[in-house]
């Protein structure tokens, strides 16, 4: 809830840069400095954010503005020039009220610096509800100055009450758990790249939305391939869904195109039946008209073949008649010379016919020659083509050769330029060849062995990264039950402040 956060309620110097002791008390959260150019506003705030936030004291956190001038060290121990100081212990805190209540807990850094030796550091939290310069004193009193604690001194005063640690990542931890409590340190250091994107920029210059866009970017936290692959299959099955959506109106405006060609289809197919309906009636008609027809013109053929056959009879009389009166006239002389011209008409169909025969011997002979002469013309085209033939499968083998590093193609190719003439043997080329193919072969199979082991080392990732996952969920239970103990255990502090309070 919000009116039980934690706020910034008072933050505190002691021995560091030119202060002895020093405190700010805030209101609500906020602070307001005032002075000159110099007086020492920006070193004071940025002597405590970020740095009491995650503990980290490198140089360029110091300066707002990304320079690596300002060290610790000075801050701690003052510029030579001005305080003639070696060595120093100092610290810094800051306290925070849990709003609606008199809750309190501090964290807070000390170190000890020597001049060019560097700095040691240690960090605090006090959870006990104990405050600083109230019931708890970061310095001692000796021989009437006071004394800054060392590490294992403020280790023995905190005791049961708090936490000293030294290292800054359990420093971050612990702020983040009792003050922030963000789930994941991840996100708590986001925050803190946050603030010191947003600090970054001078306010006297000018300053655009533009400016404010790109150091939000840059502020926020590069996502995972595990974060993303929840987004991405869900974009993809969304995709996937509005690509079956699309197929499927595509497929229903086929069938409604279907449909209504079918339809149509249907009413031609049934126009044309009715139509040939017609036609087949209007032709049962003709055809009866014909049959009508043909059977007057039967009876009247009938007639006409009673008629022929009395015709027949007569002219076979006449025939009969005809070659008697031949008979007769055949012993006359006409009929001896007709028979010598007879015989010399076959003499001469005889001549004609030996004199056909030699045309027609001079014409097959002839028609040979020009066989056999476009036999030759169509040898040496095949010949042409094979040569043509031969070059190009030559380029083609020579390509091949290149493409699988086939080296001893060439040497072969110039073998049988040399000896093709007389016969050349391709026992050797066919056995180098056969040679070469099955390395490939086993080339080709260790390609495809390489292929699988890829695809068996994407599956364990994808198995590792299903595993992660597992993992990562089951890391978040754990986390929400700390942060829900954590929350009990602060919500019963609370209550036992409120019921102190109230008693």
């Amino acid at each position: 809830m919000v009116g039980t956060r934690w706020v910034m309620n008072r933050a505190g110097l002691l021995n560091f840069w030119y202060y002895d002791e020093e405190i700010f008390h805030f209101e609500n959260g906020k602070l307001l400095l005032r002075g000159s150019n110099g007086s020492g506003k920006s070193v004071t705030m940025q002597s405590f954010l970020p740095v009491l936030l995650d503990g980290k004291k490198s140089p360029d956190r110091l300066d707002p503005f990304g320079s690596k001038a300002r060290r610790m060290e000075d801050y701690l121990l003052g510029e030579k020039e001005v305080v003639d100081r070696d060595e120093r212990t100092g610290y810094l805190f800051i306290e925070y009220k849990k709003q609606g209540s008199e809750q309190y807990i501090t964290t807070g850094i000390g170190m000890q610096a020597k001049r060019n030796k560097g700095i040691k550091s240690w960090y605090f939290l006090l959870t006990d509800n104990r405050r600083i310069g109230d019931d708890f004193q970061l310095a001692q009193q000796h021989t009437g100055e006071k004394v800054p604690l060392s590490a294992k001194e403020l280790e023995n005063r905190i005791g049961q009450g708090g936490y000293v640690v030294h290292s800054q990542r359990e420093y971050m931890n612990l702020v983040n758990k009792y003050v922030f409590g963000f789930q994941s340190i991840d996100a708590y250091e986001d925050l803190i790249k946050l603030l010191i994107q947003l600090r970054s920029p001078k306010l006297s210059k000018d300053f655009k939305p533009t400016v404010i866009y790109e150091i939000l970017e840059s502020a926020l936290p590069p996502l995972t391939d595990d974060e993303l692959r929840t987004l991405s299959d869900t974009i993809e099955s969304m995709d996937q869904t509005q690509q079956q959506l699309e197929q499927l109106h595509r497929e229903s405006e086929s069938i409604n195109r279907l449909a209504t060609a079918y339809d149509t289809y249907n009413k031609y197919i049934l126009a044309e039946r009715a139509e040939q309906w017609q036609k087949a009636l209007l032709k049962s008609d003709t055809a009866e008209s014909k049959v009508n027809e043909y059977k007057a013109e039967q009876q009247h053929l009938e007639q006409e073949i009673v008629r022929l056959r009395v015709e027949l009879e007569r002219f076979q009389q006449q025939k009969h008649v005809a070659a008697q009166e031949s008979n007769s006239l055949k012993h006359h002389e006409v009929w001896s010379l007709e028979e010598k011209r007879k015989d010399k008409l076959e003499e001469s169909t005889e001549i004609v016919n030996e004199i056909a025969g030699l045309q027609k011997r001079w014409d097959e002979n002839n028609k040979k020659l020009r066989d056999e002469y476009r036999k030759k013309q169509s040898s040496e085209d095949d010949l042409y083509q094979f040569e043509e033939k031969e070059r190009e499968l030559l380029a083609e083998l020579t390509l091949d050769a290149d493409a699988a590093a086939f080296h001893q193609h060439e040497v072969n190719v110039l073998d049988y330029g040399r000896t093709k003439e007389s016969g050349f043997d391709f026992t050797v080329w066919q056995k180098e060849a056969k040679d070469h193919l099955a390395l490939l072969v086993q080339l080709e199979k260790l390609a495809v062995e390489a292929v699988r082991l890829g695809e068996d080392q994407n599956r364990l990732q994808r198995h590792s990264s299903e595993k992660k996952k597992e993992i990562d969920e089951l890391q978040k239970d754990l986390d929400h039950y700390q942060t829900w103990f954590d929350e009990e255990h602060q919500k019963l502090e609370s209550n036992v402040f409120l019921w102190m309070e109230e008693h």
